[in-house]
């Protein structure tokens, strides 16, 4: 008997009433923002979206990996609406309210920093970025910041500055913040080497800035729109080093590797390595507007009362949610759930690699995975084209797939960690239909 299957196809792609909407899209909403796929969710469902025509997709792209713990799981809808039916807000800073200690206490027992830690929450990844800036900035006295190339912080002022991609993120946004510095991310197919990295980081202290200027360094231990490049545990380690010799606050930017998406529930524990202070945001609440600052006692209760803040922060809707994801995590174990999908994964990649000379490179932690195209394996000049024409290709089919790398030549998967074997597989026979339609 033939297995069921999840994707279902009524229409051509996208289909009419996506057209319609997206005809109406063009008169209403900002050009910059029309940079999406064709289709106008309809609903969504754990690892699936279906479009306004009736068409259901397997979503690789989870909303940039915001739904580690799937699209609408029931047990976190109802604490939306149990807390929505309470109050929707009151601003914690002028009347604070239990889910927040709830969370911030929970978070830190989970946090791989040891001693006192403290929580801060915010909207966004890039308000907790430039939070932890502040943090450390007024911790340390000093004023600059070193970021890495292939970097992505934010859109706002300091964060975008931080991040390391011109176009489209930088492109006419100048001047920048000052006093923020790049030095080189180790990596393994296209280098630096981890030994290498370090010794650059250290020769930026001598041509760029001095280590006595340095307030915090921020790192993702695996890049994520920079094209999922994984740090070692050696430059980890290095790097910890660097920051206790000069008392550098370390930064670990967890935005997009946190909530068991590397089969860890945070990506700096694959390195025995402790941060100072790590942002979250994205899957932390399943789609709400949350994000924190977790760190050590000493450098979150540093700062002046009112130097970190917001209308918004830390949202009591938001903060529902996320106590809820953590219960889900808890109750369906999604960390081990992220090593056995990112496993399936990765089996299948290695194999389309050994099968097509253009996937140069298949690397990640976990789940959070990637392919590498290029025009050839040797040079490994890439190839921004194909990728773009597999995700197409992808989409004809019934699969969401999302492009990263600095030179967009690499496909992510973002995908849910809560989602099914079956429909795992089916996503990954899809995919390997769209790269050999465009690799044949």
């Amino acid at each position: 008997m033939a297995a069921t299957r999840t994707i279902e196809l009524r229409t051509e792609i996208p289909g009419p009433r996506s057209r319609a909407i997206a005809e109406r899209e063009k008169r209403a909403i900002a050009r910059p923002l029309l940079v999406h796929l064709g289709i106008f969710a309809e609903r969504a469902e754990n690892a699936t979206i279906t479009d306004v025509d009736g068409n259901v997709f397997v979503d690789f792209a989870g909303g940039v990996g915001v739904v580690n713990a799937g699209h609408a799981h029931p047990r976190i809808v109802e604490a939306v609406v149990e807390q929505a039916a309470r109050f929707l807000h009151t601003d914690f800073t002028v009347v604070p309210y239990e889910p927040a200690v709830s969370l911030a206490e929970r978070l830190c027992a989970l946090a791989p920093i040891s001693g006192e830690t403290r929580a801060a929450f915010f909207n966004a990844g890039t308000e907790a970025v430039e939070n932890a800036v502040k943090l450390a900035r007024l911790h340390t006295g000093r004023a600059a910041v070193i970021a890495f190339e292939g970097a992505f912080h934010g859109r706002t002022l300091l964060s975008m500055t931080m991040t390391s991609k011109v176009h489209p993120y930088k492109t006419g946004m100048g001047p920048y913040a000052p006093e923020v510095y790049r030095a080189p991310y180790p990596d393994e197919y296209r280098g630096p080497s981890a030994a290498e990295a370090l010794v650059r980081l250290e020769r930026l202290f001598e041509t760029h800035v001095a280590p006595e200027d340095v307030a915090a360094i921020v790192i993702e231990p695996q890049l994520g729109e920079g094209g999922f490049v994984p740090a070692s545990r050696a430059y980890m380690e290095g790097l910890r080093a660097i920051c206790d010799r000069y008392a550098i606050v370390l930064v670990a930017d967890e935005v997009q590797t946190g909530f068991g998406r590397t089969g860890r529930m945070f990506a700096m524990e694959h390195f025995g390595v402790e941060p100072d202070l790590m942002t979250v945001a994205k899957s932390i609440a399943a789609g709400l507007p949350l994000s924190g600052v977790i760190g050590r006692a000493e450098i979150m209760d540093g700062a002046h009362a009112g130097a970190i803040g917001g209308t918004y922060i830390g949202n009591p809707v938001a903060q529902a949610a996320a106590l809820a994801v953590l219960d889900v995590f808890e109750e369906e174990d999604l960390v081990a759930r992220g090593v056995a999908v990112g496993s399936r994964i990765r089996e299948r990649m290695l194999d389309w690699q050994r099968r097509w000379p253009a996937i140069g490179d298949v690397r990640g932690l976990g789940a959070m995975l990637a392919i590498e195209l290029v025009t050839d394996p040797e040079t490994k000049e890439p190839a921004p084209e194909l990728a773009r024409a597999v995700i197409d290709a992808a989409l004809q089919r019934g699969l969401i797939l999302l492009k990263a790398g600095v030179h967009g030549n690499c496909i992510r998967v973002l995908c849910p960690l809560t989602i099914e074997d079956a429909v795992l597989d089916e996503a990954l026979e899809v995919w390997e239909e769209a790269l050999a339609a465009v690799l044949r």
